[in-house]
């Protein structure tokens, strides 16, 4: 059989282009590696408490609710609110107007830097405002033009010629935040506690609008895993196959044959390929190539990009515990931000690369105690998420897939996650949870290696291109991110993480509906 359209990747931006590409009557087969899909949008269940493995939350940017009407999708979501902590004061982020407590908040740990803060906090305000342009619309992508007229001409035209002028001034922001808050400041300290909730090099524009965007998250009753139940029952009710425990590892160009691990053939009219860039082309079959113009293609992307540096990964570290839900609820929100010191991460010292396992085990001592945790309780938003009267914890920190993997080589693996859950563990029971630490039933984590074999994701990485290299072999402009799912390589087209930078979960919905009607128009 030759299927009309092969979709490699089963994460939410193959399952996005498989779902509007099944619903057009094309025959569609999904190939994901793992033995279920979703890729870092997934939940999972142990002893009665549900975890999220991937995505804390749902971020909705003019994408997600779109999508799911036009696809008549019924997914029930309960809203995600957003707390941020430092040492023993917390803020709920609950409207735009909770920027300016966040700089009364801010100038309370930092009264010497008032002035700075507070232009910093207009700053903010102003790049909140470009980004509500940006999102203020349910995204044209997921619009019938004839279904939704009158939206088109009340809403969509007008808001096109906010967006024009907009988005100049927002890639005019396109650099490290690091870098662009330091013309307001010279205290390493401040700098650190804004921007280390973020990757490293985050664009200003992208990690400065987060207080308004933290307003759009929203989480699926159930588990952020609900969701891709959703869309593969949708793939499914529309014909399409989903192939899972499947690794395309073998792409013949010319014969448009894609082979998995166990060497069955699949033969495509259009290759989609929403998984890890690098694999698409290290999986070409340059033998089978008879064009040199192609070889010369495929060589030059592997050379490109063979150097470059996937995005920061995380350490994830899940606890069962006996602590009731309303202990946590009255302290912090469902997902929540928390430094246990205004100190700044900085002051933890470079990563400790060739060291000793004393001196990884010093700087990770530091590191703890000054880096921000990400922490997410999904029994506060569906009771149902954990036994009675019990919570789940999920609690992630940035950490480098380098050093990981170093210290796995070393022979210290196993020691580095006991090592780093016990003083996870350690810092919040001293500092916002007191009483964790007695109450923790079960423990056990995941490492950027975790990632890298789950996802195959360059680097273990979450969201795609490092913002530090040299070049970026993604699309970042945003009037061009539609023809992002382009690929040099005939009849192949590409979508999610890896197409578009800076990505994240609603550049996989929107890239994997842009892939769908390009490869749907070539077809027609």
């Amino acid at each position: 059989m030759t299927y009309d359209v092969i979709v490699v990747g089963g994460g939410v931006a193959g399952l996005t282009a498989a779902a509007y590409l099944s619903r057009a009557g094309r025959s569609v087969l999904v190939c994901e590696k793992q033995e279920k899909c979703g890729g870092l949008v997934n939940s999972f269940e142990r002893n009665g408490f549900v975890f999220d493995g991937g995505i804390r939350a749902t971020e909705n940017a003019g994408a997600l609710f779109p999508m799911l009407k036009h696809l008549g999708i019924d997914l029930e979501f309960v809203p995600n609110q957003v707390s941020i902590g430092i040492e023993d004061l917390v803020i709920r982020i609950q409207s735009p107007e909770s920027l300016d407590a966040y700089g009364e908040f801010l100038e309370g740990f930092y009264p010497e830097s008032e002035k700075d803060i507070r232009a910093i906090i207009e700053d903010i305000r102003k790049i909140m405002g470009y980004m509500d342009v940006q999102y203020g619309i349910d995204n044209p992508v997921f619009l019938d033009f004839k279904e939704d007229r009158e939206y088109f001409v009340k809403e969509v035209f007008p808001w096109m010629f906010k967006y024009i002028g907009t988005v100049r001034k927002i890639m005019a922001l396109n650099q490290p935040v690091e870098t662009y808050l330091e013309k307001f400041t010279s205290s390493q300290s401040l700098l650190d506690i804004i921007s280390q909730h973020f990757f490293t090099a985050t664009p200003a524009f992208f990690a400065l609008s987060y207080l308004s965007l933290y307003l759009d998250y929203f989480y699926p009753k159930g588990g952020t895993g609900a969701l891709v139940s959703k869309l593969t029952a949708f793939i499914h009710e529309n014909q399409g196959e989903i192939k899972i425990g499947t690794e395309i590892q073998s792409v013949d160009l010319d014969g448009r044959v894609v082979k998995d691990q166990d060497g069955n053939s699949y033969q495509y009219r259009r290759l989609l390929w929403a998984a890890d860039m690098v694999l698409l082309y290290q999986a070409v079959d340059l033998d089978a190539v008879a064009d040199q113009k192609y070889k010369d293609v495929v060589e030059k992307k592997l050379d490109e990009i063979s150097g470059l540096d996937g995005n920061n990964s995380i350490f994830t570290m899940y606890i069962s515990s006996d602590l009731n839900p309303e202990f946590f609820r009255d302290i912090a929100s469902e997902h929540f931000f928390y430094t246990p010191v205004r100190d700044g991460q900085t002051r933890a010292g470079p990563l400790p690369s060739g060291g000793s396992w004393e001196e990884i085990q010093s700087w990770l001592e530091k590191y703890f105690h000054l880096t921000t945790y990400e922490i997410s309780i999904p029994a506060l938003r569906d009771p149902d998420l954990a036994p009675p009267g019990k919570t789940g914890l999920i609690i992630s920190v940035l950490f480098d897939y380098k050093l990981t993997r170093e210290i796995r080589s070393r022979g210290w693996y196993e020691e580095f996650k006991q090592f780093s859950e016990e003083r996870m563990i350690q810092n919040l029971d001293r500092s916002i949870y007191p009483g964790l630490e007695a109450s923790v039933l079960e423990c056990f984590s995941s490492t950027p290696l975790t990632l890298k074999k789950l996802t195959n994701n360059k680097d273990g990485a979450i969201t795609g291109w490092a913002f530090t290299n040299r070049t970026m072999p993604a699309e970042n402009r945003l009037a061009r991110i539609a023809v992002a799912v382009n690929t040099p390589l005939p009849n192949v087209y590409q979508a999610g993480q890896w197409t578009f930078s800076p990505s994240g979960f609603p550049i996989s919905l929107i890239t994997g509906k842009l892939a769908a009607d390009k490869i749907l128009r070539t077809l027609n």
